[in-house]
């Protein structure tokens, strides 16, 4: 059997960019040490999510999801479950996840994608600075991260080099199969209802630049207003972060209360989780 490598893939949904570094550094780091190419493959926009991606049994995967309520968003299900063929490619799920905890979401993507046809080698719960806050989890990764992710590519290597068959899924932590989603909690310790919670702009900041229309990734902003949002916001902050002029802003009570708690709750500096 041919467990050769030939190409590395960085695949992603990133809204606000935090993934996309992790999962970029850890397939560069790796495809380096192989000699082998990488290639992007970035679902974050609608556009992207329009083809099936078919990959080759010469490939290795590192596929990352942001964590949301403890799971894959749930909203990406589809495109994830539906839209790639791994004609046994190895593969490494990523989950990212704000400084709470990544759930059952790592298990969740290791369990989608090999029912998609990858074999499954090595895992890990990644932590980057929450979507939704400056403070939590602030510039994470960091460098003791990226050091980290640094021997997890050279572990993923070794790996590698001593299969000689496909081997079996990868032991990673939640519960088999997922179940629950997380319940967002306020302030006072009960469930935070947000999920109509919508953006707002500042109009008078807005310079109708259209970068939050371009960079929804649910596509859900007015082209032609910015301040209208048309369709489901996933709360991603894509809009917010993006914007150059601060324009952007939620003020919905509870899930203002919800972002508080988090930060109040999860100042502790969680380590990331690797799993071979």
């Amino acid at each position: 059997m041919n467990l050769e490598i030939r190409k590395v893939w960085a695949v992603y949904f990133s809204p606000v960019g935090n993934t996309e570094k992790a999962v970029v550094s850890l397939a560069g780091a790796i495809g380096a040490k192989l000699g082998v190419p990488v290639e992007k493959l970035d679902y974050t926009l609608p556009a992207q999510r329009e083809g099936v991606n078919s990959f080759q049994k010469t490939d290795l995967v590192i596929w990352g999801t942001p964590v949301y309520a403890g799971r894959v968003p749930n909203k990406l299900l589809p495109y994830v479950q539906e839209h790639s063929i791994g004609n046994d490619a190895f593969a490494v799920p990523i989950a990212i996840f704000g400084n709470r905890s990544f759930d059952d979401a790592l298990i969740e993507l290791r369990n989608i994608l090999e029912a998609n046809g990858f074999h499954t080698i090595a895992g890990a719960g990644l932590v980057a600075q929450h979507a939704f806050s400056t403070v939590l989890a602030a510039g994470r990764p960091d460098q003791a991260d990226m050091e980290k992710i640094e021997n997890f590519s050279k572990e993923i290597v070794a790996k590698i080099s001593t299969l000689k068959a496909y081997p079996k899924p990868v032991g990673v932590t939640g519960a088999n199969p997922p179940q629950v989603y997380y319940t967002p909690k306020g302030l006072d310790g009960n469930p935070a209802v947000f999920l109509k919670a919508k953006p707002k702009t500042d109009m008078e900041k807005c310079n109708h630049c259209g970068v939050c229309i371009r960079r929804c990734p649910m596509g859900s902003i007015n082209p032609n207003d910015p301040s209208d949002i048309i369709g489901i916001c996933i709360k991603c902050h894509a809009c917010v972060k993006r914007c150059e002029q601060n324009a952007k802003y939620f003020d919905d009570e509870q899930f203002l209360s919800h972002k508080r708690m988090l930060e109040r709750d999860f100042t502790r500096r969680a380590e990331p989780e690797f799993f071979l």
